[in-house]
């Protein structure tokens, strides 16, 4: 298959046209080149981006595939009317049919964080975030009562990730606390999660994927040989099970599949998207 583009479009961050054409084009196996364009908020970077699309489909002698999501219509005319690509209007596709099923005009503002350092929701994902940075593998073990989730489990079975993840995309304060070899000498949870314990939420990993990642980390060392991941492994998912915490393995899930797991068991009452 011939170097084919596909372009990304906004007056705002091209996050979304990007997010949302990444999900489209995730049912096709091809190779795209992909090129976001932010910003195009004027007549004159309108005219630019047709020319970069237009230069690139002389260049690969394909069609380029153009996501927008650009809210101002002299801008959006340009690129329609100019543009040698495919054409993938997100708003116009959308926005307009839900405008007339609901009776109601969008707010047709640009980008989705034009105003939303300003809001409630944006300060809580920041306190989010913070909260779980500062917890992250048990550095802090106060304020654990205000957690919405705890995660456990061994060394690098992806509780970091997770935990960020939570708190960025979902703003979550999410809390991760290491399962040590000194916790499964005295079978135990580690004292400041058992009062907790209906917060916690374990995580574990297949021992062979925990060596290759622990080797990259600390080559040929007894932490990362297969037989330790294999017993601390072992010694967790007992753990668990004798607390009656909840857990999954994160050997073969995408970050965004194990949060989606935990949201589901967890099901907090708040949530943000």
């Amino acid at each position: 298959m011939a170097q084919r583009t596909v372009f990304f479009i906004s007056d705002g961050t091209g996050i979304t046209a990007e997010t949302f054409g990444n999900a489209i084009l995730a049912q096709f196996e091809t190779n795209l080149r992909h090129v976001r364009l932010p910003f195009v908020d004027s007549v004159d970077k309108a005219h630019q981006a047709v020319y970069q699309v237009n230069h690139t489909a002389k260049v690969e002698g394909t069609r380029p595939i153009v996501f927008t999501t650009l809210v101002n219509e002299e801008v959006l005319k340009v690129i329609a009317e100019g543009c040698k690509g495919m054409l993938m209007d997100m708003f116009g596709t959308f926005v307009h049919p839900l405008e007339h099923e609901l009776g109601i005009k969008s707010n047709h503002r640009i980008g989705r964080f034009s105003d939303i350092s300003k809001s409630q929701k944006y300060s809580d994902r920041i306190e989010a975030i913070n909260f779980s940075l500062s917890h992250d593998d048990g550095q802090l073990n106060t304020d654990l009562e205000i957690a919405d989730v705890i995660l456990v489990g061994v060394s690098r079975s992806g509780k970091t990730p997770t935990s960020l993840y939570l708190a960025m995309q979902h703003g979550l304060k999410a809390a991760n606390y290491p399962l040590i070899p000194e916790d499964f000498d005295r079978r135990q949870l580690p004292p400041a999660l058992v009062p907790h314990r209906s917060k916690l939420f374990g995580l574990t990993i297949n021992p062979e994927r925990l060596s290759e990642i622990r080797n990259e980390r600390r080559p040929n060392s007894r932490y990362a040989s297969l037989e330790n991941c294999r017993n601390e492994v072992s010694e967790a998912e007992a753990m668990m099970r004798r607390a009656g915490i909840r857990w999954l393995s994160t050997t073969t899930k995408s970050i965004e599949e194990i949060a989606t797991t935990i949201l589901q068991e967890i099901r907090p009452e708040r949530l943000s998207y």
